[in-house]
């Protein structure tokens, strides 16, 4: 009888970033600005990539398709969350709430992947030259980026199976800026220990796995710089690889705070903090930190840049 009385609840109520009301206009207006430069800078990347055929080798095409990425995932969470900053109601049904986990939990996932897969391409590269051409061909490369797309399609899948055994009956606000797993097991009505250990085995492993990859690459390139004891070299080694591990660290910090310890108390607003970083933040800046800093992608922007004057 307690089954039937129980009403399963199908809508949720996103809470997001907490603000006083006379905020609520110019936090609309920075996060429109800073979506609207993320997706200007990525997908201008990924259009200069395309255009460029000088830019078709595998750094390119990496770099290319993690600007994909985090158009991706800036598209996925951000216009929910500028519509919310308008709305009082700030509904959300259980299927929309469903596809926008999938959604994130694949883009996530398949930037941890795409990242080391760009500190190998940076090792083979710079550790080993003479064989680059050999070794990291555009075949090997268009694989690992198909690897990267299916695992993370694969890992946002296991996830979501898993995700439906939960109900929702007791309470329909998620408190947070978008429909994240962690603040889901807090409403569910049905014990989440099982969803809990699956996202600390497989996000876990997947973390693990991709950060020692990028950070044993990094250390290797660093090593052979530092041998090879030349000053402009060393300059060089130290402003690139320094702003990717850069990017990665904020990266790989935010997620490893939150997923490989998802039985530890936390703040509902540290919480939130730290999602910006890899929702909002990391988007923003991964076209800055790869690209700018670039000196191939400069002069392709600047080429283009002269033909339309």
């Amino acid at each position: 009888m307690e089954k039937k009385n129980t009403t399963l609840l199908t809508e949720f109520i996103l809470t997001g970033l907490k603000y006083q009301p006379e905020w609520q206009i110019p936090l609309f207006l920075v996060f429109l600005v800073i979506y609207l430069i993320t997706m200007v800078g990525n997908l201008g990347l990924i259009a200069l990539i395309c255009y460029d055929s000088h830019l078709h080798t595998p750094m390119y095409l990496l770099l290319g398709s993690l600007a994909f990425v985090d158009a991706w995932i800036s598209s996925t969470i951000t216009p929910k969350m500028l519509v919310n900053f308008l709305t009082k109601s700030k509904m959300i049904s259980l299927s929309e709430c469903m596809i926008q986990f999938f959604s994130f939990g694949f883009s996530a996932t398949t930037e941890c992947f795409l990242l080391a897969t760009m500190a190998y391409d940076r090792y083979v590269a710079i550790c080993k030259p003479l064989f680059y051409p050999v070794i990291m061909t555009n075949k090997l490369c268009i694989r690992l980026l198909v690897s990267s797309f299916v695992g993370g399609i694969l890992h946002a899948f296991i996830h979501i199976g898993v995700l439906f055994r939960l109900t929702f009956c007791n309470s329909n606000i998620i408190h947070h800026f978008y429909c994240d797993i962690l603040p889901l097991f807090k409403i569910s009505c049905t014990d989440p220990s099982i969803n809990v250990l699956m996202v600390f085995i497989f996000s876990g492993s997947i973390q693990v796995f991709t950060i020692l990859t990028v950070i044993i690459s990094y250390t290797l390139v660093l090593f052979i710089i530092l041998k090879k004891k030349f000053v402009q070299g060393i300059r060089k080694a130290f402003s690139t690889c320094g702003a990717h591990l850069l990017s990665v660290s904020l990266y790989y910090g935010s997620l490893l705070f939150m997923y490989v310890r998802p039985g530890s108390a936390q703040a509902d607003d540290q919480y939130m903090m730290d999602s910006l970083f890899y929702t909002v933040i990391i988007p923003l800046l991964n076209p800055i930190i790869y690209s700018l800093r670039n000196k191939k992608v400069l002069d392709s922007l600047a080429k283009v840049l002269k033909r339309n004057v």
